[in-house]
């Protein structure tokens, strides 16, 4: 494969490409076709919206923002984002209430209803949101995004600390 296809800054900017399509895709879906979220599908939307602005930050900011620390830091909350998927699949989609959650703490807590809730507010159920898009249900959409995005920021993380390791250090006399 192409060295600057795989580059750091590339595949940080492909992460964060990547993230915002599926950000994007969500607010869509929303309010073009009614498929409105739970608490914990817009906690999905945070951490996504988190991992777009860290992977872009490393991307850009090189000499302020390390890379091995953008790819950890995107690991670990893509890693968080897949337990969040599975968590929304297998235990929040099977109650009819799931108000005042941990998903509803977290939100709360970060004023991003307020300053933008057509894509932070949560309008529907648990239940009612883990609805079939293209035959799977929509929480598992999201752990595989987010499965995805963690093997990719892993692979990245694992590939600029083989650079470091291989590079000559410089030795003062």
């Amino acid at each position: 494969m192409n060295a600057s296809l795989t580059s750091p800054r590339v595949v940080l900017i492909a992460i964060s490409i990547t993230g915002a399509l599926a950000l994007l895709l969500a607010w869509v879906l929303q309010h073009r076709f009614d498929y409105q979220p739970c608490p914990w599908c817009v906690l999905q939307r945070l951490l996504l919206l988190t991992v777009v602005a860290v992977s872009l930050m490393g991307a850009v900011f090189r000499a302020r923002v390390p890379q091995w620390l953008s790819a950890a830091a995107t690991t670990l909350l893509s890693v968080v984002g897949v337990v969040v998927a599975l968590y929304q699949h297998l235990v929040a989609a099977k109650s009819a209430s799931c108000s005042l959650t941990l998903a509803d703490r977290i939100l709360s807590k970060t004023g991003l209803v307020e300053a933008w809730p057509a894509m932070f507010e949560a309008t529907a159920r648990c239940d009612e949101a883990d609805r079939p898009w293209l035959g799977v249900p929509f929480s598992l959409w999201g752990a595989a995004l987010f499965a995805g995005l963690a093997v990719v920021a892993a692979g990245l993380l694992i590939q600029v600390f083989r650079q470091r390791l291989h590079q000559p250090t410089l030795v003062s006399k």
